[in-house]
């Protein structure tokens, strides 16, 4: 079965570990363009690309003041994400009360 587009499917998007980064550094508050080249140590062309794709899944609004644009992480895109990985969390929860319990020496 093929994947689904990158510019389709929010797993998919953020599968790419600079596109993570984009929505960390968005998350605070909105940036220009120009902010996130800055701190992504990117060259323009290539964040530009990785804001599209963030923008076609929905993962990013954006918003003209004149010649700049901004933009800012869109949350309640993400909720997909928390509820898949929250699903895990009793997993985890369960790992780590063993870790501590072989710790402890109790198992």
């Amino acid at each position: 079965m093929p994947r689904a587009a990158t510019t389709t499917d929010i797993f998919n998007a953020i599968a790419e570990s600079q596109r993570r980064d984009i929505l960390v550094y968005l998350a605070p508050r909105e940036r220009a363009v120009g902010e996130i080249v800055e701190r992504m140590s990117l060259g323009q062309p290539s964040v530009s690309k990785h804001l599209k794709v963030l923008r076609d899944v929905g993962l990013v609004h954006t918003r003209r003041e004149g010649k700049q644009v901004f933009y800012r992480t869109n949350f309640e895109a993400i909720r997909p994400l928390f509820e898949f990985t929250g699903m895990f969390e009793r997993f985890w929860r369960n790992q780590l009360t063993r870790v501590k319990a072989r710790a402890e020496g109790k198992s």
